[in-house]
């Protein structure tokens, strides 16, 4: 039976007969003359081996875009894994983190034993390993399997991760990713043969393994790479949290959710973040001299404000009385928001907020003036001025958060030693299996998508919408300034997404395949279908969630 493709950038549909593979609708480069690594048909992301059976749209997808570069890492991943299956058989791998446009991956004796430091004899065997797969161009096909067969195959192979969360799991059928003999559960698009990845590098990095792709600017070189070790000691705290709590990929999770032991997962989590709240606490209070001023900065939906107010509780255990403002309440008017390159409002941009303004506070406060407190209503998107008074004692310190809050235009005024910094981050540990991560960038979207709706009014076809500026002003002007951090906080909670799950999906129903926003709804949509969901209401009145999800203890 024919259908009809409309291909983008052809003004003529193509007619084709069902079941045509997308590779041979379309081309091997796109306009730029970039490899073409997947397509979106009706918005959705597919890989080249993907059969058409219905009229639809196709979009051809370079690693330049973020979908086609999403489908690139993922494949990344499964190929190391495929790699260390060959090379070093009696090990196991476990892709840990993406970090900037590589991959970390550590190695294990066996899947239940800790990480080991890699050698540079297996770190060149995973090498020899990979550049074989590449050139045998091994074809990477989806395959479906029913489900008993899937757990007996996974199990036969050592697999405890996928087996695991196949146990919470009923689908009749279990959709596969294949490469010769080696299988993965399918978790989005990739790669439709191992010769199209490259360009690829592999280095031994501390005691693991980076595999570095290019970048969404050059698809045709491996990317220019640095080490963030604030960053790697995050990622390495966080991952001794998840030995503390025995929660390492999402089938554990949902195990501890089955056998109804999540008040201890959960009570455990929110005592590790009150842990290190303590601790910065501790640090600030012992300075000298005293810092006067404490900077909380981070990416959207770190978490900022409900950290500010925590490390406030402990300040005062110490002594200190903390003194709070938002760099979100010093927001311009809309009518001075700052325009972007899209000609659309930037709301990132450091110019959206009133510096002027914030500094006059800043200055006033220190001299010990009195000022108004004031506040952005984000329905109107207006400041406005509350009644509250504001003062700054001799001993009080003042706490200010927001995404610009380490930019030293904002306080260049205040001497570095009077001032203590402090990055926030939210990078989970966990993993869906030991190939699949869980995006940091992801994880915040899901955040911002139900606070958004629950607090801003925002759909999540307008949250997603922004997002890609959002990401770009991160670039600009947070992330350059995380190495200036006295110290850096991770905000992630393992057992979030399954609290977040219900409110998410909902949201994500939403967003139709005509909406150019689909794409990434259906991603988030994959990545909660593997959690299982756990009510808000045991989750604690002070976690950093419930700048979320509401409900919480405190007021913002």
């Amino acid at each position: 039976m024919p259908i009809t493709v409309h291909l983008h950038g052809r003004k003529d549909p193509l007619v084709c007969d069902s079941g045509i593979c997308v590779r041979e609708v379309v081309p091997a480069r796109d306009s730029r003359g970039y490899p073409v690594v997947a397509a979106l048909v009706n918005n959705d992301v597919a890989s080249l081996q993907t059969r058409l059976a219905m009229n639809c749209t196709v979009r051809p997808l370079s690693v330049a875009s973020q979908n086609g570069w999403l489908v690139f890492r993922r494949t990344v991943c499964f190929l190391l894994s495929v790699a260390a299956k060959r090379a070093l058989p009696d090990c196991h791998l476990r892709v840990r983190h993406s970090i900037g446009c590589g991959i970390y991956a550590t190695l294990r004796d066996a899947q239940d034993a800790p990480d080991r430091p890699v050698t540079d004899e297996e770190v060149a065997r995973l090498r020899a390993a990979l550049t074989a797969l590449v050139a045998e161009d091994i074809p990477i096909r989806q395959e479906l399997c029913g489900y008993e067969e899937s757990v007996e195959t996974f199990a036969k192979a050592g697999q405890h991760d996928k087996v695991g969360l196949l146990q919470h799991m009923n689908a009749p059928v279990v959709l596969l990713q294949v490469c010769g003999p080696y299988r993965e559960i399918y978790q989005g698009a990739m790669l439709a043969s191992t010769g199209q990845l490259t360009p690829l590098e592999l280095l031994r990095e501390g005691d693991g393994i980076l595999a570095i792709g290019p970048s969404r600017h050059d698809p045709f070189v491996v990317a220019p790479h640095s080490i963030n070790e604030g960053l790697m000691r995050i990622h390495r705290e966080h991952a001794v949290w998840g030995d503390i709590l025995g929660i390492h990929c999402v089938g554990d999770l949902n195990q501890a959710i089955a056998d109804r032991c999540m008040t201890d997962v959960m009570q455990m989590s929110e005592a590790l973040h009150d842990k290190k709240f303590s601790q910065i606490a501790d640090e600030i209070a012992s300075r000298r001299p005293l810092p006067r001023l404490v900077l909380i900065a981070g990416p959207s939906s770190a978490g900022k404000t409900t950290s500010c107010k925590r490390l406030g509780i402990h300040l005062r255990v110490n002594g200190l009385h903390p003194v709070m403002l938002s760099t979100d309440d010093y927001f311009v008017d809309e009518k001075d928001d700052p325009i972007g390159p899209d000609g659309k409002p930037d709301y990132e941009d450091i110019r959206a907020v009133d510096i002027a303004g914030l500094k006059a506070d800043i200055a006033a406060l220190f001299e010990g003036k009195e000022i108004r407190r004031r506040q952005f209503d984000f329905r109107s998107k207006k400041p406005v001025w509350t009644e509250e008074r504001i003062r700054l004692g001799d001993t009080d310190i003042l706490c200010i958060e927001g995404i610009h809050g380490l930019n030293p235009l904002l306080t260049d005024s205040v001497p570095r030693e009077k001032k203590f910094l402090i990055y926030l981050s939210a990078i989970t540990q966990l993993g869906i299996d030991d190939t699949t991560i869980l995006s940091t960038s992801d994880n915040r979207l899901i955040r911002r998508i139900v606070r958004d709706n629950l607090f801003r009014g925002h759909n999540a076809k307008k949250t997603i919408s922004l997002w890609p500026n959002v990401r770009r002003g991160e670039e600009k002007w947070i992330f350059p300034y995380q190495n200036e951090a006295d110290v850096s906080f991770n905000s992630s909670l393992d057992y979030e997404l399954s609290v977040l799950r219900p409110y998410a999906e909902a949201l994500l129903a939403e967003v139709k395949p005509c909406d150019a926003e689909y794409a990434t709804a259906r991603r988030l949509q994959d990545v909660l279908k593997n959690f299982h969901p756990i009510p808000p209401n045991a989750v604690p009145g002070n976690s950093i969630l419930r700048e979320y999800i509401g409900g919480s203890v405190f007021q913002y």
